[in-house]
C-alpha cells in the first residue's frame, strides 16, 4: 500500500506562506523586545552604580562637614593660625638650626659614612631586607 499525497490547492499554499511570514514577524518582534530589555537592564545597572557613587560622595561630604564644624577642628585651626593656648598648655618653639643638629647624634655620622660606600640600589636593599648591616 503506497500512500499518495493529494496535490495541495493554491489557497492552502498561500495560507502556509502567510503563516510562515507571521512566525518570522513574531520571532523578529520577540528578539527586538528581548534586546531592548537587555539594553534597559544595562542602563539601570549604570544608574545604580552612579547612585552608589553619589551616595558614597554624599556620606563623605557629610562626614567632612561634621568634622570641619566640630569643636576639635575649630580649636585646632585656632591654635595653628591664631595662637590659641588653652589653660595649662605650654608652647615650645624650636629653632630650625637646633632641630637639624639634634637629629644627628653620636652613631648617626658613622652610619651615614658606612652607607655611603654602597650604591643606591644596595642602600635600598639594606633598608628593606638587611637592617643588621645598616646598624653595624
Amino acid at each position: 500500500m503506497a500512500f499518495k499525497f493529494s496535490p495541495t490547492s493554491n489557497i492552502t499554499k498561500l495560507i502556509i506562506v502567510v503563516e510562515l511570514i507571521l512566525v518570522i514577524y513574531l520571532l523578529n518582534t520577540l528578539t527586538v523586545s528581548v534586546y531592548r530589555g537587555y539594553q534597559i537592564d544595562q542602563v539601570i545597572k549604570e544608574y545604580d552604580a552612579e547612585n552608589q557613587r553619589i551616595e558614597t560622595d554624599n556620606r563623605q561630604k557629610l562626614e567632612d562637614y561634621e568634622y570641619f564644624t566640630s569643636q576639635n577642628y575649630i580649636e585646632k585651626i585656632a591654635k595653628q593660625n591664631l595662637g590659641l593656648i588653652n589653660p595649662g598648655e605650654h608652647v615650645l618653639i624650636l629653632p630650625l638650626d637646633a632641630t637639624n643638629q639634634d637629629v644627628k647624634q653620636d652613631g648617626e655620622d658613622s652610619k651615614e659614612s658606612a652607607l655611603s660606600e654602597f650604591n643606591n640600589a644596595q642602600r635600598w636593599w639594606i633598608f628593606f631586607f638587611d637592617r643588621n648591616k645598616a646598624l653595624q
